[in-house]
């Protein structure tokens, strides 16, 4: 928005200058130098528009010099149209006479906060009326007020009667509502268009958009360029807008509201396509632009000129040296093999974080390494700090943490496993946590945690700790919630029940009168006769009180089913310790602990296998007096 210059008309020079007249086409630029010829402030200035002329050109490109101007009568200007407006020999100006003279009095409009302003290209004019104006309606007003408005759009030098054949009509609402009250009080800002030229159509300049790399821009927070993430491969999904190629276009030329006529430049071509595309990527054309799409999933490559996609990736290593980290997408279908095996190196580097589709990884995993997956395999190890996420992850050394759904681990020493089924071929120290653990042969200093089942094929160790616990996947405080829930649950129940009870027993009680007056209203309305007052306000209030009992009812009921949910819900929970098992396919040997965690009463039922005594199915009993104990069960 371009705020034109906005005057308040109030004197402040006592030396008032002898009134004179100007014959001009731009009266800002005589007000200007009447105040500096006079040493007064313009602002101290007005003028009275004595008259206007309207003049057009149609420019001779042979011989500029038998040009004339012709005066335009109000009908020729309300005549011409677009083509006129549109040809750029076509020319306009106005000439204006008129008094200049010294403000000794303020106007009666004066004291309305009104202002022009208009777009970047003076296309479009709007009037503005700052909230707080009071505006007072007299027989004058709508003339004084528009004569306001043109004074203001030729201190603007904007021209006045041409391009304004709307302002009448968009002020009409607001001068009625002057009008109505008499006296109108602004409360919001108004703003409405009293000018409107042909806005010209900017020119396009060609542009190649490449959307795909912007997918990675390598920044860390603070806006550094982070060369550990670089982008070394940049993935997509179907259908993801790769790039764009915007096509150059010559915009349309327009006429302002100064009558002055905007031509618009000729577009830059710089960039058009010189590449080709492989048969994963889509190109779409229309008038406007190019796009070329991603017609599925992968990474984008760039070889020989052409652009394609694929879904393969072989590297050596994955360091801050070759690749940096590679972060794509995980429903981009990329996978990627590492190659590195030397035991002595890392496949993945230290600090690198990856995170990809399906990745296969020759060697091992360095320190502070993050690798998240769907479909994950390590051949070598993870290293104790490095963190591998995978729904399906096979790992051969696991010393770090690791996290997804179904999880192998050939050698488990001293990591952290948690997942929904753990299976680990041989077991040397380290946590598990799971629904069910399979460990094949199980060393020693190991905890095992799981919700449903622990089975074990040989042990070797001893000082292992074999926990069942319903909540591994809900946190205690979950449960307390829960439980203090029940117990709020059950007091309202508690309340509405009394409530609903006398009602009850008062609904009982005055049944029999209530089917009474019911009885004689049906009478008297069957036979014509006026119903009486009284008769018909009692079996109202029974109407209330019969709606009340049925509210009463259903939020009886509506308490019952909540806290049917919720102890159901608590009780599926308690109950899931008594289906859990933990099986030792061996004997024991050395010292090891089974736990069963209860949740009500919240304690822990510990079982010590004796050494070299046989394994077996073992789970978690209650007596007939209420005693929990852990016992060798059949299945």
């Amino acid at each position: 928005m371009v705020d034109l210059p906005h005057v308040r008309v109030i004197s402040e020079s006592s030396s008032a200058i002898v009134p004179f007249i100007v014959r001009t086409n731009n009266i800002a630029k005589e007000l200007m130098q009447a105040a500096s010829m006079h040493k007064v402030s313009v602002h101290s200035l007005d003028f009275r528009l004595l008259e206007v002329q309207t003049l057009s050109l149609m420019a001779n490109e042979v011989k500029a010099d038998s040009d004339e101007w012709t005066e335009l009568s109000p009908a020729d200007i309300n005549a011409l149209g677009n083509e006129l407006y549109l040809n750029p020999k076509f020319e306009l100006k106005q000439i204006y006479e008129a008094e200049i003279f010294s403000i000794t009095e303020l106007g009666k409009l004066d004291h309305i906060e009104l202002s022009i302003a208009g777009n970047a290209t003076l296309c479009k004019i709007y009037l503005t009326i700052k909230s707080g104006s009071e505006l007072i309606y007299d027989d004058t007003f709508e003339e004084d007020f528009f004569e306001l408005i043109m004074k203001k759009k030729l201190r603007a030098n904007l021209m006045v009667g041409i391009f304004d054949s709307m302002m009448h009509s968009n002020l009409s609402e607001f001068l009625a509502k002057v009008k109505v009250n008499g006296l109108y009080r602004v409360k919001e800002q108004e703003r409405f268009v009293v000018g409107e030229g042909i806005e010209p159509m900017p020119t396009v300049d060609d542009a190649l958009i490449m959307h795909y790399d912007k997918k990675q821009n390598g920044l860390d927070e603070a806006g550094r360029i982070d060369y550990a993430k670089r982008g070394y491969i940049i993935s997509v999904v179907a259908n993801d807008l790769l790039i764009e190629y915007i096509k150059p276009r010559k915009g349309t030329s327009g006429r302002n509201c100064r009558g002055e006529f905007i031509i618009t430049k000729e577009p830059l071509i710089r960039y058009e396509p010189t590449f080709t595309i492989g048969e994963n990527i889509l190109r779409d054309e229309n008038d406007v632009r190019i796009e070329f799409r991603a017609k599925t999933g992968g990474y984008v490559t760039f070889e020989g000129g052409m652009y394609d996609i694929k879904t393969q990736m072989d590297v050596t290593e994955i360091s801050f040296r070759s690749t940096g980290s590679i972060e794509t997408q995980l429903d981009a279908d990329v996978s990627i093999n590492v190659k590195e095996k030397d035991p002595l190196k890392d496949a993945i580097g230290t600090g690198m974080e990856v995170t990809v589709n399906v990745i296969n990884i020759d060697g091992n995993i360095g320190p502070d390494a993050k690798v998240t997956a769907h479909k994950a395999v390590v051949e070598g190890q993870v290293h104790n700090s490095a963190t591998i996420t995978a729904d399906d992850l096979t790992i051969n050394v696991h010393k770090g943490k690791a996290y997804g759904k179904e999880i192998h681990v050939t050698r488990l020493e001293h990591g952290s496993v948690e997942g929904d089924h753990v299976s680990v071929a041989q077991a040397t120290g380290g946590t598990v946590h799971a629904k069910e653990i399979d460990v094949e042969l199980l060393g020693s200093h190991t905890k095992l945690t799981a919700s449903k089942r622990i089975e074990i094929q040989k042990l070797q160790g001893g000082e292992n700790i074999l926990t069942i616990d319903p909540l591994l996947n809900e946190s205690r405080e979950f449960l307390d919630e829960e439980q203090s829930l029940m117990i709020e649950v059950k007091k309202v129940i508690h309340d509405v029940a009394k409530e609903l009870s006398a009602y009850e027993e008062t609904m009982t009680k005055n049944q029999p009168v209530y089917e009474d007056i019911k009885r004689k209203l049906i009478n008297y309305k069957n036979n014509g006769i006026k119903i009486p007052i009284a008769y018909a306000q009692k079996y109202k209030q029974f109407q209330e009180f019969k709606f009340k009992l049925d509210v009463l009812r259903k939020e009886y009921q509506d308490k019952l089913d909540h806290y049917a949910f919720i102890s159901g819900r608590h009780r599926a929970l308690q109950d899931e310790i008594f289906e859990a098992r933990v099986i030792n396919h061996d004997r024991w040997h050395n010292y090891n602990e089974i736990i069963f965690k209860l949740i009500d009463p919240p304690i822990n039922i510990t079982f010590l296998p004796p050494d070299n005594s046989v394994g077996g199915i073992y789970g978690l009993h209650m007596s007939d007096e209420g005693i929990f104990s852990i016992k060798v069960l059949s299945k």
